[in-house]
């Protein structure tokens, strides 16, 4: 659904406040607390094993790192195949719909190399004033 030129979306939006931001969505989904190294990783390193991925990735849980790659199996970012072996085998890769997001960290990254520094002097500078 387009939403620029939109007019049936902008009514709706003056309504319902979850539709007043089109992004909101999409932010739920990439950018949960687990879902941008898991991507990252997959991008970068391929396809990974279940215990290859945990242990690039570092901090994660086992049940979370489950529970994040069943979310994004089932958004259709993450594909998962078991290989019916002994012991069984299951490999998870990006798909192309989660390929499709790598301008966006892209732009991400280029926006946080040049405005971290700043984010971080901003909250310096807020944490040193005053009592609010």
């Amino acid at each position: 659904m387009s939403v620029v030129g939109n007019t049936d979306w902008v009514t709706a939006a003056e309504t319902d406040p979850e539709l007043a931001c089109p992004t909101s969505a999409v932010v739920d989904i990439v950018f949960s607390r687990w879902t941008t190294p898991i991507l990252w990783t997959l991008h970068r390193h391929g396809r990974q094993r279940f215990v290859e991925l945990e242990r690039r990735i570092g901090t994660i849980t086992p049940k979370v790192l489950t529970q994040r790659l069943r979310q994004l199996e089932r958004d259709g970012m993450v594909v998962r195949t078991y290989f019916p072996e002994v012991p069984p085998r299951v490999e998870y890769e990006i798909s192309e719909l989660g390929r499709s997001l790598a301008p966006l960290f892209a732009h991400l990254a280029e926006w946080a190399a040049g405005n971290l520094e700043k984010v971080e002097q901003a909250r310096h500078d807020y944490d040193t004033d005053s009592p609010k």
